[in-house]
């Protein structure tokens, strides 16, 4: 397990998308805080690279990887491997690999300029949204033979989470706002792991505005303290629980 693991991520490291996704995020983090005088704004710019492209470039760099690598995966089922062992290595190398060029690329900006517990959170939260979206490509991915559809799959996923998700919320404000839903909005805040990330990071920070409808009723339901464990469980499980079913279907599935 350990080999393939090493195999993955050198194979991850000579990939000149990994290095270009490095590079990016290196330049907008440093950048943000350059050209800002107050450090509070540029944590608001890396903020929403985290909320938006490091989910895109980990779901599609992923579910694009796994497809481009079936002849390898064919090639390891073929060997005296089992499939969970295969799946659970390819998982731990892709994961790692967009861990590791997140905290290269935006992870030691934030610690220069922000050694607090914002940079942490912001750096912990991170890893933890680019874990999840590894674990929705795999999903993605074991769904269907099909690499166009696939990789359709993971788009779909990445604009409801970053785009639709709020929308959906909105309305559903808007049309019952004569009742009380604010249990209702902690529960659908849930199904979301990037409006969960944006609340880990905006509790610690004072820009309640940002943080939309269902951010707020989250902080004013659950305080601080509550809401940082409870959200920090289910981003947990927002990254095991595709990657457990995926681990399902491949152990299944006739390659």
């Amino acid at each position: 397990m350990n080999r393939i693991i090493k195999i993955i991520l050198l194979d991850i490291v000579k990939n000149k998308i990994v290095l270009g996704y490095t590079l990016i995020l290196a330049i907008l983090s440093w950048s943000s805080f350059a050209l800002e005088d107050n450090s509070a704004k540029g944590l608001l710019t890396i903020l929403n690279v985290i909320l938006f492209t490091v989910p895109l470039v980990s779901i599609l760099f992923s579910t694009i990887y796994l497809y481009n690598s079936a002849e390898f995966i064919e090639l390891l089922l073929s060997q005296p491997v089992k499939r969970q062992k295969i799946w659970f290595s390819l998982f731990i190398g892709l994961a790692s690999s967009m861990v590791y060029s997140f905290f290269i690329g935006a992870g030691i900006p934030l610690l220069v300029n922000s050694p607090d517990i914002v940079g942490i959170m912001m750096i912990i939260v991170g890893c933890l949204i680019s874990v999840i979206f590894v674990a929705l490509a795999f999903l993605s991915s074991i769904l269907t033979r099909d690499k166009a559809k696939g990789i359709g799959i993971a788009i779909m996923l990445w604009l409801y989470f970053a785009l639709l998700f709020d929308g959906i919320v909105l309305f559903l404000l808007f049309q019952l706002e004569d009742y009380p839903i604010e249990n209702a909005m902690v529960a659908l805040t849930a199904l979301s792991p990037i409006d969960l990330a944006r609340i880990q990071i905006l509790l610690h920070l004072d820009v309640s505005a940002m943080m939309g409808y269902t951010g707020a009723i989250f902080k004013d339901f659950f305080g601080n303290t509550a809401g940082l464990i409870v959200s920090f469980l289910l981003l947990t499980l927002w990254a095991i629980i595709p990657f457990f079913i995926s681990l399902k279907k491949f152990n299944r599935k006739d390659l």
